[in-house]
C-alpha cells in the first residue's frame, strides 16, 4: 500500500467516526485547537499527520486511532557527527548467556556480576525461571537459585526458541537429568549452522541425541564415558557444551581441537569457581576433571567484550572520530589492531591490567582519525588467536572507508557476506563473489537512508555504524537483532555526540 493510499484510508476513518459522533470538520478543530481546513485535508488524504495529531483526534473521537507496531523498535539517525569522549567496553555477551547456561550445574547459589541487560539474556532467563529457576537481578547483579528439581515440562517454548544459546542446557542438565527433551533453538539468521558437532560430543560421554522437527531428544546411556573427546569442529558453543557436559564427570577428560575464544575461557574460569579442575585454557587442548557433586556458593564477575570494543574502533574509524575506549579485551583484539594499523589506522595504547576476575588482560586505547588503505590480502577469520569470527562484519564498514579494494572472506557462515550487500544502500561499492566472499572498494561517502536491520547481530550493528558516518538521516528499523547483543548502544553513542533518536513506529 503507498503512502498516499494509507494517508487517505485514514482520512476516510477519521471522517467516518466524526460524522457517527455528529460532529462537523469546524466542531473536530476547534476540539483539537486547529482549522477545518486542516481537517478537511488530513480527511482527503492530502496532509501528513504526526503521531501528537493523530493522538489528539483519538481523544477527541474517542476511538484510538495510533498502534504500534508489536515488538519493533526503530531509530533515526542524524550523521556525519564527530564522535568524543570515553566510552567504556561492556561485559560480555557470549560469556554472559554461557554462564547463565553453567549455574544450571550448581546445586546452590550463583551469583553473577555485571550481566549485561540485552534481549539474548531475557530469554535465557524467561527459559530458566519457566524450568523452576529463582532470579534476582538489581543493577547488574544476577542472583540464581536452582529448584530442587527442574521442571522442564513448563518449559518456556518461545523464549528458547529465539536464543540459539539453549543447546547449551544440554550439557549441565546431564548432571541432574537422565533424560529430557529441548525446544529446537533460533537465534541469527546465518544459513546452516550444524549441530552434529555437539551430536558426536557428547556421543562420547554415552549421551544420545535425537533431533526431531523441533526437538532435541537428549538420554543418558550406560554406555561409560571416553577419555579423549575430538570435536567435529572447532565451535564455541560445542566447546562451551561439552565443557559443561565433562563438568559433571568425575572422570579425567580431554577434550582436543577445543575453542580458545573468550568466552570459552569465561567458562573455564566460572567452572573453576565451581571446584572444577581444567588444564590449558586458552589453548585447544583442554584436560578436564569433574565434580560428582556441585553445591558452592559461588560469586563471578563477567569479563569484557572484544566484540564491543571492536564496535566501537569500527565507530571512531567511519565517524573520523578520537574516541577514548577503556577496558579493552586485548587479547582477543590484537590481530584486528595489527590488520588496522597496516591499513594506516592510528591509536595509541596503555599499559595492561586486569579485568574483575582476575585473568582477562585489559587496556586503554585512544583512537584518532586515520586515512586507510585497503589490505592486499584477503581479511577472514579464523578460530582463536585469528581474527574472531564476530568482529569480521566489522571490517565491511571500514573498508568502505580504505582506498582501493578489500576481499572480505566469511567462510564460516553461508548468509553473512550476502547481508554485507545493504551497505550499497548506504553508499557502498561492493560485489558478491559467492555466499562467502565479497570486495568492497572504498572510499565512498556514504549517504542516509531508510533500512531494516538483517535478522543476524553483526551485519545490523554495521549498518548502524554506517549511518552514524552517513550525509543525512536515515533510519534504522526493528533493532532486535542489535538489542540482542548490545546494552545501552543508543544511549552510549548519544553520550559522544551522536544524534540518535527512538521512532514511534505507526
Amino acid at each position: 500500500m503507498t503512502s498516499i493510499s494509507k494517508k487517505n484510508n485514514l482520512g476516510s476513518k477519521i471522517a467516518d467516526l466524526r460524522e457517527t459522533k455528529g460532529l462537523t470538520q469546524s466542531q473536530l478543530a476547534e476540539k483539537i485547537n486547529s482549522t477545518q481546513s486542516a481537517i478537511a485535508r488530513i480527511e482527503s488524504g492530502r496532509q501528513n499527520i504526526s503521531t501528537k495529531m493523530l493522538k489528539k483526534i483519538s481523544q477527541a473521537l474517542g476511538k484510538n486511532l495510533v498502534s504500534l507496531s508489536s515488538g519493533t523498535v526503530s531509530l533515526v539517525i542524524e550523521g556525519k557527527k564527530e564522535l568524543k569522549g570515553t566510552v567504556t567496553t561492556n561485559t560480555s555477551k557470549n560469556g554472559a548467556v554461557a554462564l547463565l547456561c553453567a549455574s544450571l550445574l550448581n546445586n546452590n547459589t550463583t551469583t553473577l556480576h555485571k550481566v549485561p541487560r540485552i534481549e539474548e539474556v531475557y530469554r535465557l532467563i524467561e527459559v530458566l525461571e519457566s524450568i523452576g529457576v529463582k532470579i534476582s537481578w538489581t543493577d547488574n547483579t544476577m542472583v540464581i537459585k536452582p529448584p530442587k528439581k527442574f521442571d522442564l515440562k513448563n518449559i518456556d517454548v518461545e523464549a528458547a526458541q529465539k536464543t540459539r544459546s539453549i543447546i547449551m542446557f544440554i550439557g549441565p542438565l546431564l548432571k541432574n537429568i537422565n533424560s529430557f527433551s529441548l525446544p529446537q533453538s533460533g537465534g541469527c539468521k546465518l544459513g546452516s549452522r550444524t549441530i552434529k558437532p555437539h551430536l558426536y560430543a557428547l556421543e562420547k560421554l554415552g549421551v544420545e541425541i535425537n533431533v526431531s522437527d523441533n526437538k532435541f531428544h537428549v538420554k543418558k546411556t550406560n554406555r561409560k564415558p571416553g577419555s579423549e573427546i575430538i570435536l567435529y569442529e572447532s565451535g564455541d558453543t560445542v566447546t562451551e557444551n561439552i565443557l559443561m557436559a565433562a563438568a559433571g564427570e568425575t572422570k579425567t577428560i580431554t577434550i582436543k581441537y577445543a575453542s580458545a575464544n573468550y568466552m570459552v575461557q569465561e567458562v573455564c574460569y566460572f567452572l573453576e569457581k565451581l571446584g572444577v579442575k581444567i588444564e590449558g585454557i586458552g589453548t585447544t587442548t583442554l584436560t578436564i576433571t569433574g565434580c560428582k557433586e556441585i553445591n558452592k556458593k559461588v560469586e563471578y564477575t563477567l569479563s569484557e567484550d572484544p566484540t564491543d570494543t571492536m564496535f566501537f574502533l569500527a565507530t571512531s574509524i567511519v565517524t573520523k572520530s578520537s574516541l577514548h575506549i577503556t577496558r579493552c579485551p586485548i587479547d582477543f583484539l590484537e590481530l584486528e589492531l595489527l590488520k588496522l594499523k597496516k591499513m594506516g589506522f592510528k591509536y595509541k595504547q596503555s599499559d595492561s591490567y586486569f579485568s574483575n576476575n582476575g585473568k582477562t588482560r585489559l587496556v586503554d586505547i585512544t583512537t584518532l582519525p586515520s586515512n586507510l588503505t585497503a589490505l592486499e590480502e584477503k581479511i577472514y577469520a579464523r578460530p582463536y588467536p585469528g581474527i574472531n569470527i564476530d568482529n569480521l562484519p566489522f571490517f565491511a564498514i571500514i573498508a568502505t572507508q580504505a582506498k582501493g579494494q578489500t576481499l572480505i572472506h566469511d567462510w564460516v557462515y553461508e548468509k553473512r557476506a550476502i547481508y554485507f550487500t545493504e551497505l550499497d544502500k548506504l553508499g557502498a561499492n561492493t560485489v558478491l563473489a559467492d555466499p562467502h566472499r565479497i570486495f568492497i572498494t572504498g572510499i565512498t561517502p556514504l549517504k542516509a537512508t531508510e533500512l531494516i536491520c538483517p535478522p543476524a547481530l553483526r551485519p545490523a550493528t554495521i549498518l548502524l555504524i554506517g549511518m552514524l558516518g552517513a550525509e543525512g538521516t536515515s533510519i534504522l528499523r526493528n533493532i532486535y537483532s542489535i538489542n540482542r547483543g548490545y546494552e545501552k548502544l543508543v544511549s552510549r553513542l548519544n553520550e559522544l555526540g551522536a544524534n540518535i533518536s527512538y521512532l514511534n513506529e505507526i
